[in-house]
């Protein structure tokens, strides 16, 4: 990897969400499917906050909850604004800049926001999914067949991103993570360097994953690298101070998201639906994609394998990988990382 290049992106990562100076966020402007559900839990006509959510476009439980408007049947009063993201790396922007109460970003872009030198006061709040080979390495020579065999090559990469940490971990297991070029881009901007020739690989997710596979092929995935010892997740991330403040928008916020999970086991073709609806994809493309992850109900998130504990460890663990590759400037002490994981609401909705 050409650490110069490397250097000087993240080090414009940081300085931005330092500065707070934040345009990666827009306002929501999906039609969706129109079909509403009910509430899962008692309505809270009380909360009358003003709540600011970042999402992505990934196929999970979040696009469901947004998409059949459940926080605003749940909570009538509130004012709820969601903004599109779309990476982890700008979700840590909006966090550092304030601009942002709760947001979608990966395992390793909270590892980042956490570490120094950024030190954010985030915790993350729920697991959304595990990832698998929803994120993959494409290439497009046929004759590259395995992640050795890019020494030398141009892999584009949304930096910050658990992509990034996949790809990370498999060329270091490669050995050769001083021989390929990292290219910096946006999921929209890779999709654009690969038709044009300027990346020969790219590690992404879906939905840019399903339209690099159409003229490219699969070489490793995040199944892979965690296999490894180097496990991913979409993660829930929030602003300590607002979670200390609304531990009951949490609760609430958390049963949406409990009732999206049984809903994907339930009733895949419509949880599929309203996925599609957001994503702009047909719903038979969503349904293959979501089976790249895996999806946690809140009683086993608030166990010991997940936010009761494990998490916590996890994030710490890539801070160290993080460090070795030179991504950011330090490890935090263990009790950061685990005081990173908020587990209240997961527990508390389990519990009903």
């Amino acid at each position: 990897m050409k650490r110069s290049f490397v250097s000087l992106a993240i080090a414009g990562v940081l300085t931005v969400a330092l500065a707070g100076c934040v345009s990666s966020g827009r306002s929501d402007q999906s039609s969706g499917t129109g079909a509403k559900a009910d509430c899962p839990v008692a309505v809270d006509d009380t909360f009358t906050g003003a709540v600011r959510i970042g999402y992505q476009d990934i196929p999970n439980g979040d696009l469901i909850v947004k998409d059949a408007g459940l926080l605003e049947t749940c909570l009538p009063k509130a004012q709820i604004t969601w903004s599109k993201f779309a990476s982890g790396a700008t979700v840590v922007q909006a966090f550092g800049a304030k601009s942002l109460d709760l947001g979608l970003l990966g395992s390793a872009a909270v590892a980042q926001a956490v570490s120094p030198p950024l030190s954010l006061p985030v915790q993350a709040v729920w697991i959304h999914d595990v990832i698998g080979p929803a994120e993959s390495l494409v290439a497009k020579d046929a004759s590259i067949t395995s992640v050795a065999a890019l020494k030398g090559k141009r892999i584009g990469v949304p930096f910050a991103s658990t992509s990034h940490y996949s790809l990370l971990a498999a060329l270091n297991a490669a050995g050769i993570e001083n021989d390929v070029t990292l290219v910096n881009l946006q999921p929209d901007a890779l999709l654009a360097a690969w038709k044009s020739g300027g990346i020969d690989a790219a590690f992404v997710w879906d939905p840019t994953l399903a339209e690099l596979q159409k003229t490219g092929h699969v070489v490793t995935t995040a199944a892979d690298t965690a296999k490894g010892g180097k496990p991913t997740y979409d993660l829930e991330g929030a602003r300590t101070e607002f979670v200390a403040a609304n531990p009951k928008f949490l609760a609430v916020w958390t049963a949406a998201q409990n009732w999206a999970v049984h809903q994907l086991a339930a009733d895949p073709q419509g949880a599929a639906t309203h996925i599609s609806a957001q994503l702009g994809v047909p719903v038979d493309e969503v349904r293959t994609q979501l089976a790249g992850y895996t999806y946690l109900d809140a009683a086993t998130q608030a166990g010991a394998a997940y936010l009761g504990k494990q998490l916590g460890s996890d994030l710490q663990s890539t801070a160290q990988f993080l460090l070795s590759q030179g991504q950011i400037q330090g490890v935090a002490s263990p009790d950061k990382y685990a005081g990173a994981v908020y587990a209240d609401a997961a527990t508390t909705v389990s519990a009903k």
